[in-house]
């Protein structure tokens, strides 16, 4: 399904958020507000989050999914809906359909966490299943809309979906009213957009600050050629962001109203996720941790009071694990090595005594003694330990080789 030009949209005002704004009145929640004091003592001024992780179907995306649902006519409804998303806008679409008594078909890849999947049929949403990226699960959702007549629900590229997602913005304000910079992660630009409207429209003197992972950036180039750009291979954890070019509609709005964009590295986002589970005790998906991200890359750039946006909750158990472990390398909590050692009875246990008196909690060993490389009376150990950080972690390998071991990495 084609969608007109942006310019043939009346522009987003926000008469068009707060309207928006009563109708999720009793649907979506007001998110709670929290305070961050690790990010706070950082930054050297109070930072917020705003916790849409805990917004129901855990993400943001009811609000636009219902708005625009609720917008359509009597015929459109009776014609249903259908969307194509590998996790957050399939949620949300299913349940704002269920609420209003609408049928609703979700197009989702073949790779899709099942978790996302059974809750977007619990949601009451009908689930196929084709495409492995989302390019190919689209294509799919646009062709199921031309045949059945459904109605195409786009996760960002509609100013219906957009003014749903400004109401954000307008909470912001209500809850942190001296609020001077809200960062807020940037993907097709929906969400950002909307937030922008809203906050400028009241308080033109805050700070909009977008972020995008560093592996799926389609806005610094877009800016820069001064309309939307595509990006080739997108590689990001940070699925919920990962858009390879920016929405028709969001585009000039946050090209006139975000002050900034910035990029964020992968062990970047898996640092924050770790420091929101760990200090905030919020389980946050990447995408929707890359605000947090941003103030932990540089946090002497932000004006204070911050509000930063957890955008989304919902992350697969699996990936949460893997990127745990990532975040807490990039933090210095793991250290692997491979040493050598003289294979002889009770050598392995010396050196393990080494590694207690240095304070190191070993996960795993792997002792080879039958490689090639090694000489006759060789063995080969590869350590996996956690520790207390970058400086501990060169403390125990110096502990190992005044010891007089061969640490190989």
């Amino acid at each position: 399904m084609n969608f007109p030009p942006a310019t043939q949209f009346p522009p987003l005002i926000l008469d068009d958020i707060k309207g928006a704004q009563k109708m999720l009145s009793g649907v979506s929640r007001v998110t709670a507000m929290e305070g961050s004091r690790h990010l706070s003592e950082l930054v050297g001024a109070p930072v917020h989050f705003k916790c849409e992780n805990l917004q129901r179907t855990g993400s943001f995306k009811l609000r636009g999914a219902y708005v625009r649902i609720a917008g359509l006519s009597q015929v459109e409804r009776a014609a249903g809906v259908v969307a194509a998303s590998a996790g957050n806008h399939a949620q949300g679409v299913a349940l704002a359909s269920a609420l209003l008594g609408v049928g609703s078909t979700v197009f989702m890849p073949v790779g899709a966490p099942l978790p996302k999947v059974a809750a977007t049929r619990e949601y009451g949403a009908r689930v196929r299943l084709h495409g492995h990226v989302v390019d190919e699960t689209l294509a799919a959702a646009q062709e199921y809309a031309r045949e059945t007549g459904a109605v195409f629900i786009h996760p960002f590229d509609h100013p219906d979906i957009i003014a749903g997602q400004g109401t954000v913005g307008l909470e912001i304000l209500e809850q942190c009213p001296e609020v001077r910079t809200i960062v807020v992660g940037i993907g097709g630009g929906g969400l950002a957009a909307g937030i922008a409207v809203a906050v400028k429209a009241v308080r033109p003197d805050v700070r909009i600050v977008g972020v995008q992972a560093a592996g799926a950036a389609a806005y610094p180039p877009s800016l820069a050629a001064g309309h939307p750009v595509s990006v080739g291979s997108l590689q990001t954890m940070a699925d919920g962001i990962k858009v390879g070019r920016p929405g028709d509609v969001p585009f000039p709005l946050i090209r006139e109203l975000v002050d900034e964009v910035r990029t964020v590295s992968e062990d970047e986002l898996s640092s924050a996720l770790l420091l929101c589970l760990e200090r905030a005790k919020m389980v946050v998906e990447p995408a929707g941790a890359s605000p947090v991200a941003a103030l932990l890359s540089d946090p002497k750039s932000f004006r204070g009071p911050v509000v930063a946006l957890l955008s989304g909750g919902n992350v697969d158990p699996l990936l949460m694990q893997r990127i745990l472990t990532h975040g807490m390398s990039a933090a210095g909590r793991y250290l692997s090595l491979r040493l050598r050692l003289t294979d002889r009875p009770g050598a392995l246990a010396t050196m393990l005594a080494v590694l207690s008196v240095a304070d190191a909690n070993v996960l795993d060993v792997s002792h080879v003694r039958t490689d090639p490389r090694l000489g006759l009376t060789e063995a080969e150990v590869e350590l996996h330990l956690e520790t207390k950080g970058p400086e501990h972690c060169a403390e125990v390998a110096a502990a190992l080789r005044e010891a007089g071991y061969l640490v190989l990495n």
